[in-house]
């Protein structure tokens, strides 16, 4: 028999993320069953224990919340102390405690649970005529439902969410205490008695107003007959049609000013996935994640899915449903449907009822919200696999704002505000950083707004207050201008490229000096030029760029961008290492373009006006694009470097074109005229593009293994980081990544955050936080 003699009392501490995932549930499970007196509760962002009982019981406490613990749970650290003052009495049980205080000063950072996608028992409750919460679009339980996106502060208590507003009724109430009920502390927890409520505002010949079961019907007959529905999900609102419809996907396009950036599509499972696109063993494991991303596929021809969605493009997003409204959206409809990110393009993700009807109103058709208010914006996250492994492209709901570990730890805490496009900030504090989701292009006041918010919503509730700013070269993003409101000595500048390759480095754990490659639209250098192919010899916090492309000018600056024509123009007239025989071979290309045009861009060249110079790969992708004739002209970032791999996808195996590399200012620089010249003289000749957009892939392959093989054997490397929006470019990047590793080196792409520049704030933190160490 037990007796007090042989007790012990200790004091567990358990930090990660261990709240909002039924930690506490489970912590009372594990320790009534091993016989343990006690309490847990959430005290701040940690878990606190304190328990008695047999010594043995105590160790097996400590072990198995660590290996038994929920599924969406993470345990960073576990402390163990003595109990100190009276420790619980024999026989008095265990319960869950009250929280007791908020987080206080000087505490390590706490962590946010992102929100979690329907359940499967959820999921039966929702169609299950006999339950309470029968077609209930607000069913969630301790493994499932918002998170991220209503909670106020930590610790993570209902008081401290959104769901405040909404008292339990007696029957969820009893749910809710009830230690042997999935909902046991299920914050969110709701039902139709007590919780929120759907309401239609329709517009037009629609109907005017409805709530709850009638608030969908209007939603769901809109949609039938071709409209457009703003319909408030977890982080926002999101815009939705008949993905089958091509008349009602045109005319979103049409209101939302996108005209050819792919949508997302939602369908009801993974087997209808796979009528429209390839979906592998990893690609459903990521569909059917908690997260719910949107995946991106290789689609199949003669899909269901109007042909409208995603025009030209190598995959189809697709995702599944992410709350019990989108299950019961597809379930009554049984089409796919668009499900977009509900702004105007380049505008923030709305999340204001009122300020949703304002905005939207001329895109819309209705809108199907609700009373329960949305605490922090968050859009849907997108990923893809690469290699066999899940590699994020846009990252928000379902995984922001999960820690990531930095390497190096920062000494201070830091913010990293990132670049301009698909922009992210990241908040670090020791080893930890927390990348805020995906905002959008940080180019106008609303987004800066939005920027901002999410900042002040995510340091308060993690409790980081930052010391220090980490921000990009370029003076005229507006992250950078934020930054430079702050104090000199607490700014530290990184360089665009260098982010990119340190942020892949940092999530992988490289503290040591690895090859670093580049590849991206554009960044300012240190020298003052833009930079956009390169590779380094770096570690966190330095860099010597070792190897690039070669220059070329961008005719008209931006214009150049939002034009391909003009930046092949720019090749032509202006490379850094000119051969006359290229443009001569480009006389096609000059005929297919207007006189005035090329006469002017021509002169702007010579005489170096308004000419930028950039060693960029995403603009050599776009200047190929248009000398194949597969777009003159992008109406989004990136569109005709997405265009022409979609026209190389057919033809794989296309063998390289001609290439060069030559020595110019102690860097080894990649010379892309032999390769355009066989391009253009293979074009000439009768030579299809597909397999000459296959070709240039191959040549561009084989061009940066080339690079770093060469690098490796002069710096005795093998580690070689990959990044850069480019990277996004999954022909290129899988061939790389072949090709490094049959030269026997080890490639790495980004996985936890972005490539592109949503990556590079997590990157800039982890190169602020190793300068600072090595201070």
């Amino acid at each position: 028999m037990q007796t007090v003699a042989t007790r012990v009392a200790r004091r567990i501490e358990v930090r990660g993320t261990v709240q909002g995932v039924g930690f506490r549930p489970f912590l009372y499970r594990l320790a009534r069953g091993l016989g343990l007196d006690g309490c847990v509760r959430n005290d701040g962002g940690v878990v606190v224990i304190e328990a008695a009982g047999p010594a043995e019981a105590l160790r097996a406490l400590v072990a198995r919340l660590r290996t038994e613990a929920p599924v969406q749970a993470r345990v960073a650290d576990v402390r163990v102390s003595e109990l100190h003052g009276r420790a619980p009495a024999p026989g008095t049980g265990f319960r869950v405690g009250l929280s007791i205080r908020p987080r206080p000063a000087g505490a390590a950072p706490g962590r946010i649970p992102p929100d979690l996608g329907t359940c499967d028992r959820c999921l039966a409750e929702l169609f299950d005529p006999g339950d309470r919460r029968h077609r209930y679009p607000f069913v969630n339980c301790t493994d499932c439902g918002p998170r991220a996106t209503i909670v106020d502060a930590l610790p993570y208590d209902r008081a401290r969410t959104s769901m405040r507003e909404f008292p339990m009724c007696a029957g969820c109430a009893a749910e809710y205490a009830d230690p042997a009920d999935r909902r046991f502390h299920a914050e969110p927890i709701a039902c139709p008695a007590c919780g929120p409520r759907l309401a239609w505002h329709g517009v037009c010949d629609t109907v005017a107003a409805a709530h709850g079961d009638d608030a969908l019907a209007a939603a769901e007959h809109l949609i039938r007959r071709g409209g457009v529905v703003a319909l408030k999900g977890l982080g926002g609102y999101q815009l939705v049609c008949d993905a089958t419809d091509g008349t009602a996907v045109a005319r979103l396009r049409e209101r939302k000013h996108r005209p050819a950036k792919p949508f997302a599509v939602m369908v009801d499972g993974v087997a209808t996935a796979r009528r429209l696109a390839r979906v592998g063993g990893a690609e459903a494991a990521l569909l059917t994640s908690p997260a719910r991303p949107v995946v991106l596929l290789a689609p199949l021809a003669g899909g269901l899915v109007a042909d409208a969605v995603a025009p030209g493009v190598p995959r189809l997003g697709l995702f599944l449903p992410t709350t019990p409204l989108h299950h019961l959206l597809l379930a009554d409809l049984a089409h796919p449907l668009v499900v977009t990110s509900g702004n105007v393009s380049d505008e923030p993700i709305v999340v204001d009822d009122d300020e949703a009807r304002r905005r939207l109103a001329g895109i819309a058709d209705g809108f199907l919200g609700h009373d329960r208010a949305i605490r922090s914006r968050y859009d849907d996250s997108v990923t893809r696999v690469v290699a066999g492994r899940a590699s994020l492209v846009r990252r928000a709901r379902g995984y922001a704002p999960e820690p990531i570990a930095l390497p190096v730890p920062a000494r201070t805490p830091l913010l990293a505000v990132g670049a301009q496009l698909k922009h992210t900030f990241t908040l670090a504090a020791g080893g930890t950083a927390f990348v805020g989701p995906h905002t959008g292009d940080l180019e106008q006041q609303a987004t800066m707004e939005a920027f901002t918010a999410n900042l002040a919503q995510l340091s308060r509730v993690v409790g980081v207050t930052p010391g220090a700013v980490a921000h990009d070269l370029h003076p005229g993003y507006l992250s950078t201008q934020y930054a430079a409101a702050l104090p000199v000595g607490r700014r530290i500048a990184v360089q665009h490229h260098h982010a990119h390759v340190a942020s892949c480095a940092a999530e992988h754990g490289v503290t040591g000096r690895f090859i670093g490659v580049a590849y991206d639209g554009l960044g300012l250098g240190d020298d003052g030029t833009l930079w956009g192919g390169e590779v380094f010899v770096a570690d966190l916090a330095s860099y010597r760029r070792v190897a690039r492309f070669a220059r070329a000018p961008l005719p008209g600056g931006e214009a150049a961008v939002r034009r391909p024509a003009r930046m092949a123009l720019g090749y032509l007239f202006g490379s850094e290492l000119p051969d006359e025989r290229v443009p001569r071979a480009a006389e096609p290309f000059l005929r297919r373009l207007p006189d005035r045009e090329v006469v002017t861009v021509r002169r702007m060249v010579e005489r170096g006006v308004n000419c930028p110079v950039a060693s960029s790969a995403g603009r050599l992708f776009d200047a190929v694009a248009a000398l194949l004739g597969v777009r003159d002209d992008a109406t989004y970032e990136g569109e005709a470097a997405v265009a022409l791999e979609a026209l190389a996808a057919g033809f794989a195996g296309a063998p390289e074109l001609p290439w060069r590399l030559t020595a110019r200012d102690g860097l080894v620089v990649y010379d892309p005229s032999p390769t355009l010249l066989a391009l253009l003289d293979a074009a000439r000749d009768g030579a299809g593009a597909g397999p000459l957009a296959a070709g240039f892939h191959a040549t561009i392959a084989a061009v940066t293994v080339a690079l770093c093989a060469d690098v490796a054997a002069r710096h005795g490397l093998r580690t070689v980081c990959l990044s850069g929006g480019v990277m996004q470019n999954q022909l290129l990047v899988e061939a790389v990544v072949g090709g490094l590793a049959a030269a026997g080196l080890e490639p790495l792409v980004n996985e936890l955050v972005p490539g592109n520049d949503g990556g590079i704030s997590y990157g800039q933190a982890a190169v602020a936080a190793a300068r600072v160490r090595k201070r």
